[in-house]
């Protein structure tokens, strides 16, 4: 959605070793990448951020955060004087600690509060994601 309302570069965040398409196992990855403070690899190579100035970053949140390869991927770029835009669907957790964990991952970044979608509520979301880009000055009226 928010790529069909701002001109905007996508950038998929995809593991090396993809997640499970079972939830529970998933679950049970999540917890244990979460516990071990891991690092998961990415697949592929990363975005340049070079010519940004404004980053979105968009997860699921699982546990209360983003997943752990968020994290990877953050800490492998530089994010250096660009503001971060963070943006989640969740069950119940909201943001979780997306802005916390992102201010230690994305060094040097603004982090600008974000925008949580309940994932049952994300098709009826158009309103909400309109709004919020526009208080971000990233969508006229």
């Amino acid at each position: 959605m928010i790529s069909s309302l701002i001109p905007c570069v996508v950038h998929r965040i995809e593991a090396a070793d993809p997640y499970p398409w079972d939830y529970d196992e998933t679950v049970r990855r999540n917890v244990r990448e979460q516990d071990d403070d891991a690092r998961p690899a990415i697949k592929g190579r990363l975005p340049s951020l070079d010519g940004y100035d404004t980053v979105l970053l968009g997860s699921p949140i699982w546990n209360v955060r983003a997943p752990m390869i968020m994290t990877t991927f953050c800490e492998q770029l530089d994010f250096r004087g660009r503001t971060v835009v963070p943006f989640t669907t969740h069950a119940m957790s909201g943001l979780g600690t997306t802005a916390r964990d992102y201010a230690r991952s994305c060094l040097g970044a603004t982090i600008t509060p974000g925008l949580a979608v309940r994932g049952e509520e994300v098709a009826d979301a158009d309103t909400a994601i309109r709004t919020w880009l526009r208080e971000r000055g990233l969508v006229g009226s």
